[in-house]
């Protein structure tokens, strides 16, 4: 998932970590990010604004987290090569085989791009966890906090800090699940 795994392997070991307020630049950066991919990627299932920077009002790292679902991870080339066309760089080194991962070019705007299998089990957990989040104020205010504690005890250690949220994250996702059932959740249509 992308709040539990922290993104992927991206942080570099030493990179501090750092949660600014909400910016609400951030839904227009995805937007013009959304449409760029839509061009690019033509037979992609969803393309949706995923993670902290999707949940208005929520504090975060300034990471647009993008995850793009498919009919299947394999092969490949349907996704990668146009992602990489756009600049974006396929990390291989990724430990989760849910996902493919990618990251912005060199010098670019921190962007996280998570392809991931259509209806698959990972795929629905970010979906729900974000819109969760999205119509449970209080639940995204108790996540900025802890992320905030988080931060600043872990600093310069991502790692520590990725998993220290997973209790919270877990927690919620309990929570979305009971309130999934509650009212029928279904992902509503791609953002992009």
């Amino acid at each position: 998932m992308t709040e539990a795994d922290g993104q992927g392997p991206a942080d570099a070991p030493g990179r501090k970590v750092e949660i600014v307020p909400y910016d609400p630049l951030w839904p227009v950066q995805f937007a013009a990010l959304g449409t760029l991919l839509r061009a690019a990627l033509t037979d992609v299932a969803r393309i949706d604004h995923v993670g902290s920077t999707s949940v208005p009002g929520l504090s975060a790292k300034p990471i647009i987290d993008v995850q793009i679902s498919v009919t299947a991870l394999t092969p490949d080339d349907p996704f990668r090569r146009p992602l990489e066309e756009l600049g974006f760089r396929y990390r291989r080194d990724n430990p989760d085989l849910s996902k493919r991962y990618f990251r912005e070019a060199p010098g670019s705007r921190r962007t996280h791009i998570h392809v991931r299998r259509a209806g698959s089990l990972d795929e629905q957990l970010n979906l729900v966890f974000r819109d969760y989040l999205r119509s449970h104020p209080e639940s995204s205010r108790r996540y900025a906090r802890t992320k905030q504690e988080l931060a600043a005890r872990y600093r310069y250690d991502a790692q520590a800090y990725t998993e220290s949220k997973s209790p919270f994250i877990w927690e919620t996702l309990r929570e979305a699940a009971s309130w999934s059932q509650e009212t029928g959740w279904q992902p509503g249509p791609s953002d992009a």
